[in-house]
């Protein structure tokens, strides 16, 4: 068991996930009780027009530690995953996708990288040398550009934002988690950088993928990436002329 000094919270957006939410709650706290005593799972529905809630509900029937946070509609993964935070418990906060490609055992290796290196934030990376996943060419480019893109505006050393696997001291994100105006793929980037502002220490992790959806599962195309290259630039606006996460 980890020797954590409080309670794990992992929030997990979802978004018409009826077919999977249910057995991603469940293997996730099977896969937890493994190394931390004390935690809890809150779901978010975000705005679901399937059984996504009825099936979180069904989950909180199962088990006392899974809580669901709700709303009526669809923000974006970003808010969700915000709404989430805010209500969390735990003094350990962690970002989990609901389809599980990214398998809640790994938050065993960050917490205990969290506590040996005194992070404030652990996150994902799918470009470290460790990390062990199929990731098509044109991905790695912009993926590269984009590190290269935050670098320069934000001098944030950070090669992947947009990685699902986090995990955060709540007492590092907690004071910014009301800063962030970023609903879409850009709010990851939003949150590093207001965290990155105040001082914070983020430490990069491999990870390892397990796809679940079919090869036809939307993934991120180009209009998503022009948005976020958009909310980049209001970023840059917030951080350098209204000093806004400072």
């Amino acid at each position: 068991m980890l020797n954590l000094d409080g309670k794990l919270s992992v929030v997990m957006p979802a978004y018409n996930e009826e077919k999977l939410i249910y057995n991603s709650i469940m293997t996730t706290i099977s896969v937890i009780s493994g190394f931390v005593n004390d935690f809890e799972i809150v779901a978010v529905n975000d705005g679901s027009k399937d059984r996504t809630k009825e099936e979180i509900k069904r989950a909180m029937k199962s088990d006392s530690r899974v809580r669901l946070v709700s709303s009526d509609k669809n923000r974006g993964k970003g808010t969700a995953i915000i709404s989430g935070v805010t209500q969390a418990e735990g003094k350990y906060i962690a970002f989990l996708d609901a389809d599980l490609e990214l398998h809640p055992s790994q938050l065993e290796g960050y917490l205990d990288k969290m506590l040996e290196d005194g992070a404030d934030a652990v996150i994902g990376c799918k470009f470290h040398k460790e990390s062990q996943l199929e990731y098509p060419l044109i991905r790695k480019i912009i993926s590269k550009g984009y590190y290269v893109m935050l670098l320069v505006l934000f001098h944030l050393n950070v090669k992947d934002t947009q990685t699902g696997l986090k995990v955060f001291r709540a007492e590092a994100i907690r004071p910014v988690a009301h800063l962030i105006r970023t609903s879409g793929f850009a709010y990851d980037i939003e949150l590093l950088v207001a965290l990155h502002r105040r001082g914070c220490r983020i430490v990069q992790m491999p990870v390892r993928v397990v796809y679940v959806r079919g090869k036809d599962a939307r993934r991120i195309g180009f209009k998503d990436i022009f948005s976020a290259f958009k909310d980049t630039w209001a970023i840059f606006y917030r951080v350098y002329f209204e000093h806004y996460y400072d």
